[in-house]
This record gives C-alpha cells, structure tokens and sequence, in this order.
C-alpha cells in the first residue's frame, strides 16, 4: 500500500527511487518523539555467546527475535575490556580514563565516578525521563557514590561484581585462606537505593537474581507507561560464579554456562512481550549489549568470543567486541547489520539526539549514530577508536579498518589449558610486540602486515600521540592534558 502510494505521488519513478523515497519516509515521518529507554547490559557476555552472533548449543529464540526486530553491529566495542571502566564509558559517552575510571573497584577502593560527570540518567531525567537502574553499579561502593546521586530516582542491585564476595567455588563455605583476596571481601549486598535490604548467601540466592531483575523490570515498565522512562537494566550473568534459577537448571546442552544465557534470553523475552502488551513497544528503544568480552579462563563456565583474539582484560578483539542489537520499530531497519565502528561512548550522545535531551557541558568522546538507526546514512561518524587498559596505557588503535597494536604487556589465555567447573586457569603474562592487522581481512587478529603498510602505520603513530597529549599513557609516561579526576573518600 506504501509503494502504491508512493508510485502514484512519484509518477512511475524507478524501484531505486521508491525504495530511497520509502526509507526516507521510516527515517523521518515515523520517528516518535521521546521514545522510552530501555538499556540492557550483560556482564560478560562475548560476541559469539548468543545465535544472532554465531552461538550453537545454545538456543536463544529472544535475541534472535530483537536481532530480526532491530539492528545488530557487528563492530561494537565496549570502551575498555573490564567492569568498572566499561560502565563509566557506558554511562558518561567517555573514555573511562578521561574521567578516571579505568580498572576496576574493589570494595577497599576509595575511588568513585565524580558526581561532576553528566551521566545518561542524569541528562535523560532533566528532559523529563524518569529513570531507574536495576542490577550491577561497579562506578562507585558506597554512598553518596551510588546510582541515586547520579540521575537514577530508583535502583535496586548489587554495589559491584557478584564474584566479590568472600564465598569459595563451592558456592556455599567461606574463603579461610588469608592470602586469597576474597578472604577479605564483604558479603554481598542487595540495596534499595542508598540501604541494604538483602545479602547474596550462597549460590543459590545468586540463582536468584535474574528472574529478580526481571520481575522487577516488567514491574517498572507497568507502572511508568504513561511517561518516557529510562530502564537501565545491568544483570550479574554471565558474569561468574554462574548462577541460575531452578526453571532453567539442566536445560540446555551446554551446561550451567548454557542453562544461565537460556534465562537471560527468557528474561529479555519477558521485557518484550511486557511491552507489546502494554502497547509500548513502538516507541521504545531497547537496547542489548555487554560490558566486555568472556572471561576465558573459567573455561566452560565462560563463553565464546566468537573467533576473535583474547578475551576480557586484554584489548585485542575478543577482550571489547561484544554483541549490540538496537530496536526502534519503524525507525531502525528490522533485520539490518551494520558494520561500521560502533561503541559504547556513542550511545549518550546518540540518545541524547534521539530524546532532545541537554548535552554535557564537559568534553566527551561520543559521536551521535542516530542517522546510521534512522538509515539517513550508512556510514557511521566513528573512524577513530583507542584501546587503553592496564591503568591508563594505551595497547592498540583502530583507524577504520586497521588496528595498530603498540607493543605492551598482557595476560594471554592462550597459552594454558582454560579451567573447568568454575575452578580458573591462569593467564600468562606475555611481552605483546608492535604489529599491523585488516581487520577486514584478519579478523582474528593472526597476520601482521606493518611491513607492507609503513604508510598506515606512520598515520595511525600519529593518531597514538594525539591520544597520550589528550588522555595521556602509563606506557609512554605522558600525562594526559584533558582528564578529569575521580571522586576519592
């Protein structure tokens, strides 16, 4: 009926034409104004542990639904490979070291994202957003550090990882050996707000949590249909130690590993079908993604990361190419793949353009992706991405295609046997050598090709230097002249 429409307004224009005219028409006249927000974000979850990204064993109807419902990218890269980090690139449309939040806390850090940072919860609430946080926080381990003072009017969740916790692999007895760090950690914490309200025990209260999360979610999104909100739901899983609960146990063929992505698909499908009930799923733009990559060395209780080099805590492909699907109905492509360079720092500024919501009045790093959702254009504004990890030392960076690797050291999992049944490997520390990768061609990273391209390597040198002036780099020794610190106490 559209194209007959259009036909008849264009006068027998080409296919082509009315294709173009057609898309022009999604991108623009179907657009709702201030869409809800709906943000999931696994802990763990690698770019191939889902079947949208080449999962088997496993079935995943629900990510395969919003993958064939939305867009999915398949250059998305978290801003670092590691918790604490990702989420303040997440949440502030920076690079966490700009902000001073590389690495990850633990509960005896005094360090916590600067209250001064313009968050997405805070930007989206003063357009009229109301907005609330569910699951994992990891920027910030106490009051006033937590989501509440940070543009979130509700949150229930955990402080921090749900493996800091002084419980052994067992699940149940507590760690005795004082030279083991977890010996030293607190139990953990389920708050409402700023207050305890609960603690994880054992494994099994950690089975608990994602049908919690859930029921909690479905119960917001009823509750607040009338107003545009926005719901950042962050979940534990995969995160280790693996937990699910009782009606997922056994049921994939690949173990507890496979049994906790089969929860978190029904968890996401409950959170669709919640919105098509309440006839709210056209204009709400639900957003699924992860932190980082798998941590491989838990073995079968980690998960794939899809043929790419690594995993967490190390910057090559496996450590922050994750999985991002976005569906918009009737704005963003249903069924569309985009491989342009995509990152967590640039869903801020993109839904800051979606909702008209302020900008920060600090520098970010973000750029706005909302033509590319809008199909406006194909081509994404990103050509330029940083790798930095291990404090503030910048290991590699992406210029379109190539990836340059500096020379650093890493933790590989390469070299050893990955553990078993919850019980870990060892990473070994190994001296990584400057090297040139297509990733167009060499997607695993296997094949330095700096000998044939001087050209490119000199160009992408100089992009490295702009960096360590403007964010510094531990491996250079450069200070950075552009970050701004984290909040101590």
């Amino acid at each position: 009926m559209m194209y007959a429409f259009l036909r008849s307004l264009l006068g027998g224009c080409s296919l082509a034409l009315l294709c173009f005219a057609a898309q022009a028409q999604r991108s623009t006249a179907k657009q709702p104004s201030r869409p809800n927000i709906i943000l999931i974000n696994m802990d763990d979850m690698g770019y191939g542990d889902i079947e949208p990204y080449g999962m088997t064993s496993i079935p995943t109807p629900n990510f395969n639904l919003v993958a064939k419902q939305g867009m999915r990218f398949t250059h998305f890269n978290a801003g670092q490979p590691i918790c604490t980090a990702s989420r303040a690139a997440l949440l502030t449309g920076c690079y966490p070291n700009r902000v001073g939040m590389q690495g990850v806390l633990l509960p005896q850090d005094h360090r916590a994202l600067n209250p001064q940072e313009a968050t997405m919860a805070l930007l989206l609430k003063k357009a009229g957003y109301k907005t609330a946080m569910l699951g994992k926080w990891h920027l910030g381990n106490q009051a006033p550090y937590l989501p509440l003072h940070y543009g979130f009017d509700s949150f229930f969740g955990l402080p921090y990882s749900n493996d800091i916790w002084p419980i052994d692999r067992d699940g149940f007895s507590v760690v005795q050996d004082p030279k083991d760090l977890r010996s030293t950690f607190p139990i953990l914490t389920l708050l409402q707000g700023d207050t305890p309200v609960d603690t994880v025990k054992n494994i099994i209260d950690q089975g608990k949590l994602t049908t919690t999360y859930t029921e909690k979610a479905v119960a917001y999104i009823k509750a607040n249909k009338k107003a545009p909100f926005f719901l950042y739901l962050a979940h534990a899983m995969p995160h280790v130690p693996l937990a699910v609960s009782d009606k997922f146990k056994g049921k994939s063929e690949l173990g507890l590993f496979g049994d906790v992505i089969m929860e978190l698909d029904w968890s996401l499908g409950e959170i669709m079908k919640t919105l098509e009930q309440e006839k709210l799923a056209d204009n709400t733009i639900l957003i699924v993604t992860s932190d980082n990559g798998p941590w491989l060395t838990f073995g079968d209780h980690a998960g794939s990361a899809g043929g790419f080099r690594e995993g967490k805590q190390n910057t090559f492909e496996g450590g922050t190419r994750v999985p991002c699907i976005i569906r918009w109905p009737g704005v963003v492509e249903a069924g569309g793949i985009s491989s342009e360079l995509l990152t967590n720092i640039d869903l801020l500024p993109t839904l800051l353009a979606v909702t008209g919501a302020p900008q920060p009045t600090n520098k970010i790093d973000g750029l706005n992706f909302l033509p590319v959702l809008t199909g406006q254009t194909r081509k994404g504004p990103r050509e330029v991405f940083y790798y930095y990890f291990d404090g503030n030392c910048l290991e590699a960076i992406r210029y379109k295609h190539w990836k340059l690797v500096l020379p650093h050291k890493a933790g590989s999992y390469a070299l050893n046997v990955h553990g078993k049944n919850g019980v870990p490997s060892q990473k070994t520390e190994v001296n990584v050598p400057p090297a040139l990768y297509d990733l167009a061609h060499d997607p695993s990273e296997a094949y330095d090709v700096q000998t044939l391209y001087p050209e490119i390597v000199q160009q992408i040198q100089k992009l490295a230097e702009q960096a360590r002036q403007d964010l510094g780099d531990d491996l250079t020794k450069t200070q950075g002249k552009n970050v701004r610190p984290a909040a101590r106490y």
